[in-house]
């Protein structure tokens, strides 16, 4: 019954953390390609042969639904994968979607027709991988229509975090929210489009202003995921222990995930 929970590095964390609360009796399979990280920089084609590399290795794993807790792979490499790869009794889902559904305020599977919605200004901020993709451009077009999105590629911050610099990461997330707020001064809601970003949310709220409503993806991810395996219970894999997953070096990865959500993680080579 496990269910896989794939990222480029730590930030799909807040994601496992979120589903481990929220379904606190399925095991999860996380798998981190620290080795390869950070996604935000690398082209679509290699985001691709990364990501089915590890969904493949999280579906042998006794995974049959796999999150990708990274959004430069649910933007670059997720509707290629479930044209065209993905088995028939598979599922891969992306993070995107949630958090739109959120901001539309649609229900999870709503498929009808897009519509006008309350917030017409929206900051986007996300991997530069993530922003060039236009992938949540197009996903809120199935949903929304008369919508003005600016997006602000945020790069170094990912960087800064899995390093545990947050002085750098606060100053570069204010300086990304200053250059967006250039081009768009007053968004109604701004999008974290990245899974490290929670960790910085109360920054982009101080930099954003109060008026702001800030959509950050790990909670809604997790309500999301929990509606999704009780309409499709069959999706819950043969899996039955959890574990921690890395093509990087597991003691220094596990030292980093550690300290990224301050309880022990022991993570094992991929």
């Amino acid at each position: 019954m496990a269910v896989g929970i794939f990222d480029s590095g730590l930030g799909g964390l807040t994601v496992l953390d979120a589903v481990s609360k929220r379904l606190p009796d399925v095991p999860f399979v996380y798998y981190g390609d620290n080795a390869h990280a950070p996604y935000g920089v690398r082209d679509a084609d290699d985001v691709y042969e990364l990501t089915t590399a590890g969904v493949q290795r999280l579906f042998d794993a006794g995974c049959d639904l796999v999150i990708l807790a990274c959004n430069t792979a649910s933007a670059a490499a997720l509707r290629r994968m479930q044209e065209a790869w993905v088995p028939a009794d598979k599922r891969v889902l992306g993070v995107f979607v949630p958090l739109i559904e959120a901001l539309t305020e649609r229900q999870w599977g709503d498929n009808s027709p897009p519509r006008e919605v309350a917030v017409k200004h929206v900051a986007l901020f996300a991997t530069p991988a993530t922003v060039s993709s236009r992938a949540f451009q197009r996903e809120l077009a199935f949903r929304a229509i008369g919508v003005d999105v600016e997006a602000q590629p945020c790069g170094g911050v990912v960087d800064a975090i899995e390093d545990g610099d947050m002085i750098l990461a606060e100053a570069l997330v204010r300086s990304h929210v200053e250059a967006l707020q250039r081009r768009m001064p007053k968004p109604e809601a701004a999008i974290l489009g990245c899974t490290h970003y929670p960790l910085m949310e109360d920054v982009f709220q101080d930099a954003l202003g109060e008026g702001v409503a800030v959509y950050s993806q790990a909670n809604l991810v997790a309500e999301s995921l929990a509606d999704y395996l009780t309409r499709h219970p069959d999706k819950l894999g043969e899996g039955t222990e959890s574990a921690f997953l890395t093509t990087g070096d597991p003691a220094r990865v596990s030292n980093k995930a550690t300290q990224f959500l301050r309880r022990k993680i022991a993570f094992v080579k991929a």
